[in-house]
């Protein structure tokens, strides 16, 4: 399978809020930067911080070039140019199909690709559920390293969730390629 970035779109609304439409995958996939259920306002206010010469974020959705689908999304997001940093965020493998394939980890070297030699960023972080294994196993094998715990910080339904917080710094990504 071969795969490729492309921006979201307004075309792409439906599909996301389809992927994202349990309560529980809906905070996995973006903490509590939205409201429960994703709506249309919503994601519209969100491509906003990717419009516009100083844009705060660059948003994709993930095709599979092969079969002309959208399988998957992510953000580099909070870009700050002038400390030079950003966060990998929003990440979903939306079609379960393609789960357990490597997807997340091509995904997540894109992001990097385009942080560090694109953006010329100093530092990427992200943030991860200590609950998600997989997620975290495959930060990590992308070299991240774990920077602290935010302990219940997100709440869904009565349970609360610790968020463990990651970072790369470009000459640690260089000095694992």
């Amino acid at each position: 399978m071969t795969f490729k970035l492309e921006p979201f779109t307004e075309d792409d609304f439906e599909q996301l809020m389809a992927w994202v439409a349990s309560k529980k995958e809906f905070h996995q996939w973006c903490g509590s930067y939205f409201t429960f259920p994703l709506t249309i306002p919503q994601l519209e206010a969100y491509i906003e911080e990717a419009s516009g010469e100083d844009k705060k974020a660059i948003i994709y959705k993930v095709v599979d070039i092969e079969a002309e689908r959208r399988v998957g999304h992510i953000a580099l997001s909070k870009i700050d140019y002038h400390n030079e940093r950003a966060r990998i965020s929003k990440v979903l493998i939306g079609d379960r199909a393609y789960r357990g394939i490597g997807l997340g980890e091509w995904m997540v070297e894109r992001m990097l690709q385009i942080g560090f030699l694109q953006l010329n960023l100093h530092r990427i972080s992200l943030g991860v559920f200590d609950f998600n294994q997989p997620a975290r196993r495959l930060y990590e094998q992308a070299g991240f390293h774990t920077e602290g715990i935010m302990r219940e910080s997100v709440k869904v339904d009565s349970e609360y969730w610790n968020l463990i917080e990651m970072g790369l710094l470009r000459r640690e990504w260089e000095g694992e390629r």
